[in-house]
């Protein structure tokens, strides 16, 4: 019956959520605890729900040499088991876990049914740039205390249980063997490696590759990178600073220090390089693009105003126009930029009928040829802005989405000011900042394209 109550709590709280009014402003405080781990918290009062993530430099990027996947299946069994651990390494702040001795070891079932006999749910993942674990639960003290100190206990003490890494396994491999019929994942696994024939970003999964993961390649990656001081804790919620400071505390004393990482090679465009992949679809799959920006660029305001205009609009987009309606050629097509830590890509694709791959790449090739020559129009670059400023409430409408933006900021060291700042940094853009930014981190001549059933 507790726990019917708690999750019908937590269930009616989600609820309000979505209707609570967006935020005009938000203080983001932050600090540094005496281990190194950054801290970023926005104390909100809203619901008695609490949202949490600690995030490392934990991504594919970092895989060990030859093994693409040793990140993923090291986050996604953080969760799979606990060794028993001397309660006492936790923080001195916890006297009652230091007093209760060792911690017992737990199976993948015992932490699910902790997590649902508190009403937590605990998310995660790892990206190309980082890797962490999330926490959303109720304020009341018995059922946050459980989930953030489990949660603690799995950033520093997973026992990566051998039966379940070869669970895992052999999901990964099914899903990459299913992935590899797939004229989609063809094509975004060979953009990609075009883009990136240097640099970890370019790095893909295979069937062998994961095979070869062995249960030391997880032990030593979460040794090396999930570290206290590389920590960046995220909160929001309806607690005070000082309890947001005891249980970033809490999340990070078990966690060791961790050497300085290796640099990674710089990104470089390469030249540009096409690659055409038959399939049995019906249709081709293009994609075409080029390195562009890393997080934080001076360019990335411009940059987005811009895109809008080209292919991130949806149907008001100049892609849409020239492809679509004028020429009938898809039904859809798209351009954005993916900023990252290292630069990310600038990405045009779209799905067309085999024999008309060759006329609708032409026509993606002119139609961004000719923005980078004009820029946009003054009516397109209020419109632009218009939607985007007036769009920008639903990206901070609820806890998750702020932290994940929240997360972002700590993690890419942008300014605590940038969400507050985000509508009057669009608003500034002109016609010539848009311009000036695209012919600085785009050129038609340096863009690989891949076309993935070619009419052959």
């Amino acid at each position: 019956m507790k726990r019917f109550f708690l999750v019908l709590s937590l269930a009616l709280s989600l609820a309000f959520i979505g209707i609570a009014p967006a935020r005009a402003a938000l203080q983001i405080q932050s600090w540094t605890l005496s281990n190194g781990a950054r801290v970023l918290f926005v104390e909100s009062h809203s619901i008695p729900v609490l949202d949490l993530s600690v995030e490392f430099d934990a991504g594919s990027r970092r895989d060990p040499q030859g093994k693409p996947g040793v990140a993923e299946l090291t986050n996604a069994m953080l969760a799979r088991g606990l060794r028993e651990a001397d309660a006492g390494a936790a923080s001195s702040a916890s006297s009652a876990s230091a007093a209760s001795g060792a911690e017992p070891a737990m199976s993948e079932a015992q932490i699910s049914d902790t997590l649902a006999d508190t009403a937590a749910q605990r998310g995660g993942g790892a990206g190309a740039d980082r890797a962490g674990a999330s926490l959303r639960t109720l304020v009341s003290q018995p059922e946050r205390d459980t989930a953030v100190r489990l949660l603690a206990r799995l950033l520093a003490h997973p026992s990566f249980p051998e039966n379940l890494l070869a669970r895992d396994k052999a999901r990964i491999t099914a899903a990459i063997r299913e992935e590899d019929t797939k004229p989609e994942a063809i094509a975004s696994k060979a953009f990609w490696r075009l883009m990136y024939p240097s640099h970890p970003y370019g790095l893909q999964q295979t069937v062998a590759s994961v095979e070869s993961i062995t249960r030391d390649d997880l032990v030593a990656f979460h040794n090396t990178h999930y570290v206290a001081n590389r920590a960046i804790v995220s909160i929001i919620g309806d607690i005070s600073r000082a309890e947001a400071d005891a249980i970033a505390q809490q999340l990070t004393a078990r966690l060791p220090q961790g050497a300085p990482l290796p640099a990674l090679p710089p990104v470089e465009s390469p030249p540009a390089r096409n690659e055409s992949i038959a399939h049995p679809a019906s249709q081709a799959h293009i994609l075409l693009g080029m390195p562009a920006i890393a997080r934080g660029d001076p360019d990335y305001f411009p940059l987005l105003v811009g895109n809008y205009t080209l292919g991130g609009g949806g149907f008001v987009s100049r892609l849409t126009r020239e492809v679509r309606e004028k020429r009938g050629l898809s039904y859809s097509v798209y351009s954005y930029f993916n900023p990252m830590a290292q630069p990310g890509p600038f990405q045009a694709g779209l799905q067309t009928q085999k024999d008309q791959a060759g006329n609708a790449l032409n026509v993606v090739r002119d139609t961004i040829s000719t923005f980078l020559r004009d820029g946009p129009t003054e009516q397109e670059l209020k419109a632009a802005k218009d939607n985007l400023t007036g769009g920008f409430a639903l990206r901070i409408d609820n806890n998750r989405k702020i932290l994940d933006n929240v997360a972002a900021i700590g993690f890419y060291n942008l300014p605590l000011n940038y969400l507050d700042t985000w509508t009057a940094n669009v608003a500034k853009v002109s016609a010539a900042d848009i311009k000036a930014a695209f012919n600085r981190n785009l050129a038609l001549d340096k863009m690989s394209t891949v076309v993935v059933g070619n009419g052959q």
